[in-house]
């Protein structure tokens, strides 16, 4: 019986195209919002209303997506555990339509090295005044450690 490995291969880690400089630029107010195993659907950011679990954040443009779940880790007990899966989606008024639209940006894990973990909102598109929506997946319990979503995981 043959056995298979599995390997996460990290791109090397490439500056920002503009790093910002945090001494000298002021941080920006990210609007996020979180829920369980799913993402907000776009109807509830209508008409100047946002879902009631919001979470304010002060960042900036070239902040990392697994630095953005480390603050959220901060206030959310239940997501330290590892294994824990962090959506994120970026969601922006409809420049078509009235409403808002919903664009998945990326993806990281508790206590896992994956390809999203650098990527930066602004490398995303990310706009001042755009809100964050992440959906948080916890591991089960009693291990397991597997996942679905095909990086990261121990054969």
């Amino acid at each position: 019986m043959a056995s298979q490995v599995s390997r996460v291969t990290e791109a090397p880690e490439k500056p920002a195209e503009n790093p910002v400089d945090r001494e000298k630029v002021c941080p920006l107010l990210l609007r996020v919002f979180c829920n369980n195993n799913r993402h907000h659907r776009p109807e509830e950011f209508n008409r100047g209303t946002t879902p009631p679990n919001e979470l304010q954040i002060y960042t900036w443009l070239d902040a990392s997506l697994k630095e953005l779940s480390s603050l959220v880790k901060e206030v959310n007990p239940e997501a330290r555990r590892r294994g824990t899966y962090f959506d994120f989606a970026s969601v922006y008024p409809s420049p078509r339509a009235p409403g808002y639209r919903l664009k998945e940006i990326g993806m990281t894990c508790s206590g896992r090295k994956g390809p999203d973990d650098n990527v930066s909102l602004a490398s995303k598109k990310f706009q001042i005044g755009d809100y964050l929506d992440i959906a948080i997946t916890l591991p089960p319990r009693g291990g397991g450690g597997g996942n679905d979503y095909g990086w990261g995981a121990k054969r």
